[in-house]
């Protein structure tokens, strides 16, 4: 089963459950999809790939950090709560990010390809480093790797 799949097989057992955050998580993340076809100028029936599937859902888990990012700066910890266990709803469909050593593996093959490195390769060697890893690395672990070679 798909991640698109599960999202929906899910959605029907939270409106089972009664499970109103559940439910909503679930139908805005449905949305979601659909708003990304029409924007690549395809129909609502159509279906997102894996890979498309990911980064809506990777979007969607970006927003709901920064808007309780927001929300707690203001003091509205109320409407914080509620974005961060959105956030942990949605990172449930996430693939998981890689680990130390498997980022440290392709960080030093990629460096290697970069002779002599410098600090403008820096946007090049992080974008070729997403690519290969699919986009599931811990940004911050990224950057402490990175700036070993880059003093």
């Amino acid at each position: 089963m798909n991640t698109f799949e599960e999202i929906r097989s899910n959605l029907k057992e939270a409106m089972r459950a009664k499970d109103a955050l559940l439910l909503n998580t679930l139908r805005g993340m449905l949305s979601a999809f659909t708003n990304e076809l029409v924007s690549k100028g395809r129909t609502p029936q159509d279906v997102l790939t894996e890979e498309e599937v990911i980064t809506v859902i990777r979007r969607l888990a970006k927003q709901r950090k920064e808007s309780a990012d927001q929300y707690t700066a203001a003091g509205r910890n109320d409407l914080a709560e509620t974005e961060i266990a959105e956030l942990a709803l949605i990172s449930k469909y996430l693939p998981a990010p890689l680990t130390r050593e498997e980022l440290e593996e392709i960080v030093k093959e990629e460096v290697a390809l970069f002779d002599p490195l410098e600090q403008k390769h820096r946007g090049q060697l992080i974008g070729a480093i997403m690519k290969r890893s699919g986009g599931n690395v811990d940004q911050g672990m990224l950057q402490e790797l990175l700036n070993g070679y880059f003093s």
